[in-house]
C-alpha cells in the first residue's frame, strides 16, 4: 500500500514540474518582446492561449490514481501459483504447499522371436499401450503433515498408487502411512519418470512394490548435505486397489544408504546400500515370474504357485557419478522356505553418459535418482536438449531345488532425447535370452511427459 501511495505522489509531482517549466518559459518569452510591435504580442498571446490549452489536455489526460482501500493486504498465510516442474502453491510462510502433478507414458513395442521361444512362451505380437497415466495431488500442512494421492488410469484397471499420509517431524524422524512402496531396491525407490531405460531390471521380478504399511525414515550424518538415509517399516501385501483382505501375515522392511563420496553439490557420488525384507506369503504361497524388460511381452519366466511360510530377501545396491557419466548394479537374493529351501537371485549392471554434458541428479534425501535437467531446452535451431546413451546387461534366476521358473539374461541398449525438464523420447533395444530355449529380439519406444 506504501509503495502504491508513493507512486502516485510521483506522477503528480513530475505533471506539476511540467506545467511549471512551461509556465516559465511562457513568460520568459513574453519578456523578451515587450518592445515588439502589436501585431507580434498579439501574435504571442495566441500562442499562450494555445499552451494553456495543452497544458489543459495534459492535465486531462493524465489519469492520477488514488489509493483504493478495498485492495486487501497480502498475508503470510495467502497462497501464490508457480511453476516449479508442475503446477504449485503455496504461501508466503511456507508453511502450506500444494503440487498437481502428472505423467503419460506412450509406449511402442515391435518384437521378434524365434520358433523355439515361440513354442515355449507363445507368439509375441507388437503393440502399443499407455503404460502410465496418473494424476496426483500431494501436499504439505501446517510445515508437519505432508500428504499424497495419485491415481492410475492406464490399463483395463484403473488403480490407485502412492496414497499415503505423513508427520514430517516425529521422534527418531518421519513417520508415514498409507499405500507406498515399500523401502527396498535403488532402482525401484527410484521414479519411472526418471530410469534411465523403459522399464526396471530383471532382478526388480524379485523386489517388493507398494503395499499398504507404515513406515519411519530418516537422514543421518549430516542435516544440510545428508550421507546417510534409513527406512524401516511393517507392510501387508495389498493390490493397488485397497483390498486388504487375506490371510497372509507381515512383511517387514528396511532399507540403508550411505554416500562414501558426495562432492560439487551431488554431480560427483558414490552410492552404496542395502535392503533386507522378511515377508509372510498371503495364504503361504509363493511366487515369481518375469518379463524381458518390455512390459508388452509376455512372461519368459514363471515359477508357479508353491507353498512357503516365509520369504527373505537381501538386496545389494551401488552406484557412481562422475558428471556426465553415470555407472549402477544391484543384486538381490530371494530364499524361500519350500523343503530345504530355494533361492532365486537376480542382477544388472548398467552404465550411461550424457553427450550434451549435463548430469543425472541425485536426491540425497531420499538415496534415489531425479533425473536430467537439459542446460538447454530443445526449440529447433536454438536448443538440442540432452541426449543420453546406455548400456546394460541383466540376469534372473528362478531355478533352483524343486521349483523350475527357468534362466533369463537381458542386453540393453538405449537412448534417451530430454527435451525440457517434463519431457522425454527414449527408444530402448532388449535382447532376451532364455537360457536353453531361445533368443527374442525387441525395439521399444516411449513419449513421455510429466510434471
Amino acid at each position: 500500500m506504501l509503495n502504491h501511495l508513493g507512486d502516485v505522489k510521483i506522477r503528480k509531482d513530475r505533471l506539476n514540474k511540467g506545467v511549471l517549466l512551461l509556465s516559465i518559459s511562457v513568460f520568459i518569452s513574453l519578456g523578451s518582446f515587450t518592445s515588439a510591435r502589436g501585431d507580434e504580442i498579439d501574435d504571442l498571446k495566441k500562442q499562450v492561449a494555445e499552451m494553456n490549452d495543452r497544458i489543459n489536455q495534459l492535465e486531462a489526460n493524465q489519469k492520477i490514481e488514488e489509493p483504493n482501500e478495498d485492495i486487501p493486504k497480502t498475508a503470510p498465510t495467502d497462497f501464490r501459483a508457480f511453476w516449479k516442474g508442475g503446477l504449485n502453491f503455496a504461501t508466503q510462510d511456507g508453511s502450506f504447499k500444494l503440487r498437481l502433478g502428472g505423467r503419460i507414458h506412450n509406449d511402442w513395442l515391435w518384437i521378434s522371436e524365434d520358433s523355439n521361444l515361440k513354442t515355449d512362451v507363445g507368439e509375441q505380437e507388437d503393440g502399443t499401450e499407455f503404460r502410465r497415466a496418473r494424476l496426483y495431488l500431494s501436499g504439505l500442512i501446517y510445515d508437519n503433515v505432508e500428504f499424497k494421492a495419485e491415481y492410475d488410469f492406464a490399463g483395463g484397471d484403473a488403480d490407485f498408487k502412492d496414497v499415503y499420509i505423513a508427520l514430517l517431524d516425529f521422534p527418531l524422524g518421519k513417520i508415514r502411512a498409507g499405500h507406498f512402496k515399500e523401502p527396498f531396491s535403488l532402482e525401484e525407490l527410484t521414479s519411472s519418470n526418471r530410469i534411465t531405460f523403459l522399464e526396471r531390471a530383471l532382478p526388480n521380478a524379485l523386489a517388493p512394490g507398494r503395499n499398504a504399511g507404515v513406515m519411519l525414515y530418516g537422514t543421518a550424518l549430516a542435516a544440510s548435505d545428508p550421507r546417510m538415509t534409513w527406512a524401516v517399516g511393517v507392510f501387508r501385501d495389498t493390490p493397488d486397489d485397497g483390498d486388504g483382505r487375506d490371510d497372509g501375515g507381515y512383511n517387514f522392511t528396511g532399507r540403508l544408504t550411505w554416500l562414501p563420496w558426495y562432492k560439487e553439490g551431488g554431480t560427483s557420488i558414490v552410492h552404496l546400500g542395502t535392503g533386507y525384507s522378511y515377508r509372510n506369503p498371503n495364504d503361504h504361497t509363493a511366487s515369481f515370474d518375469s518379463r524381458p524388460e518390455a512390459h508388452l511381452a509376455d512372461n519368459f519366466l514363471d515359477t508357479g504357485a508353491f507353498t512357503s511360510d516365509d520369504v527373505e530377501l537381501v538386496g545389494f545396491e551401488a552406484a557412481c557419478l562422475s558428471g556426465p557419466l553415470s555407472i549402477q548394479g544391484e543384486y538381490i537374493l530371494a530364499d524361500a522356505d519350500v523343503a530345504s529351501s530355494a533361492n532365486f537371485h537376480g542382477y544388472y549392471a548398467q552404465v550411461s553418459y550424457i553427450l550434451t554434458g549435463e548430469h543425472r541428479r541425485y536426491k540425497a534425501s531420499e538415496g534415489t535418482f531425479a533425473g536430467v535437467k537439459p542446460k538447454e531446452n530443445f526449440r529447433y535451431g536454438a536448443g538440442p536438449g540432452a541426449w543420453e546413451v546406455a548400456f546394460r546387461y541383466s540376469g534372473l534366476d528362478l531355478d533352483d531345488n524343486i521349483i523350475s521358473g527357468s534362466k533369463l539374461h537381458d542386453t540393453t541398449a538405449g537412448l534417451n532425447w530430454y527435451l525440457n525438464p517434463n519431457m522425454r523420447i527414449m527408444w530402448n533395444y532388449v535382447h532376451a535370452d532364455k537360457e536353453y530355449v531361445g533368443d527374442a529380439d525387441m525395439l521399444m519406444l516411449r513419449l513421455q511427459v510429466d510434471f
